[in-house]
């Protein structure tokens, strides 16, 4: 069978990663990953994630950054891309009310450039890494992609709104089929460790307070990677409409003090809570409306919070030496 070439920016992040180990055990693909290693968090970590394949034939690895046009030059005049995943993104809303410029340069300016070389050589399926943040303060519940997105309260949320739009516009003009995944407060093995279930597993086992914004009572739909995982391989194939915008979610949403309790639980550990003001950008809920997804790709997540947590505390345990 021949393979296809597919790139995957943001590959050695979070879920990056572990869609690139998905698609290399499938045995279809030669995979090249485009990240740049930046600092938002330890680079380590992220070159961890992509040590094992780095000998293999079918990887490679660029490092470079979405906001140098020069750098995405070449790597597409050395490889025909089938598809592009574009996940690499200044993450986090709370990071991006400190520095909305570097937000909107990687978030904004790297997508069109992603979409700009789709464009010159003509590749025809485009997967964007969006967020649930686009429905900002959301009164309506469950979210629907149907409900207007025209109030992000973040920079970040405005970002990733923008790149949906553009990839609107170049499946519009261009014919490239693109899909706008908005990911639900992922979670499991190597998340990324400023995310609340690893920032408060790690600081619950230290025996260190762990910051809680409010009264405990926000409420997040959180979503385990290889659920996500499931549905960005789904998306991958997908080949019907030139473009859809589709919530990846649980579908159901946890209090933040329910989370806290199944961290203890499985940590057999009581948390300290250091109570702190509702921070600026932070919505009270997020819930995802997933029949799209089912109906689209066929999305089907298999895995409760109750069963997440176990199986990240597992894989966090084993990776702090227990």
């Amino acid at each position: 069978m021949d393979k296809r070439d597919i790139l995957v920016t943001g590959g050695a992040g979070f879920i990056g990663s572990h869609l690139c180990e998905r698609l290399l055990a499938e045995g279809r693909w030669r995979v090249t990953v485009v990240d740049d290693f930046n600092d938002f968090y330890e680079p380590a970590l992220k070159r961890a994630n992509v040590a094992p394949h780095l000998k293999r034939e079918d990887f490679q690895l660029v490092e470079a950054d979405i906001r140098d046009r020069a750098a995405l030059a070449r790597v597409f005049t050395e490889t025909p891309f089938a598809v592009i995943v574009h996940l690499a993104a200044r993450a986090g809303v709370r990071p991006s009310l400190a520095a909305p410029l570097l937000y909107a340069e990687t978030n904004i300016t790297g997508t069109l450039n992603l979409l700009e070389r789709a464009r010159e050589h003509n590749v025809r399926q485009f997967v964007f890494g969006s967020s649930s943040s686009v429905y900002g303060d959301n009164a309506k519940v469950p979210f629907s992609e149907d409900d207007p997105i025209r109030q992000p309260i973040s920079p970040y949320a405005a970002t990733k709104a923008a790149g949906e739009l553009l990839c609107h516009t170049y499946a519009h003009l261009h014919g490239i089929r693109c899909l706008a995944l908005r990911f639900f407060t992922v979670y499991g093995a190597r998340q990324r460790p400023d995310l609340a279930i690893h920032k408060f597993a790690k600081l619950i086992r230290a025996h260190k307070p762990i910051p809680v914004f409010g009264d405990g009572t926000t409420r997040r739909d959180y979503t385990y990677i290889d659920d996500i995982i499931a549905g960005v391989r789904a998306a991958i194939d997908y080949d019907a409409s030139l473009y859809e915008a589709i919530n990846l979610g649980e579908s159901r949403t946890v209090e933040l003090r329910e989370l806290i309790a199944l961290l203890e639980q499985a940590l057999g550990r009581k948390a300290l809570i250091d109570r702190q003001p509702l921070q600026p950008g932070d919505v009270p809920q997020t819930f995802a409306d997933i029949a799209k997804a089912r109906r689209l790709l066929g999305y089907d997540p298999q895995t409760p919070i109750e069963a997440g947590i176990e199986r990240f505390i597992s894989w966090f345990n084993e990776a702090q030496g227990e």
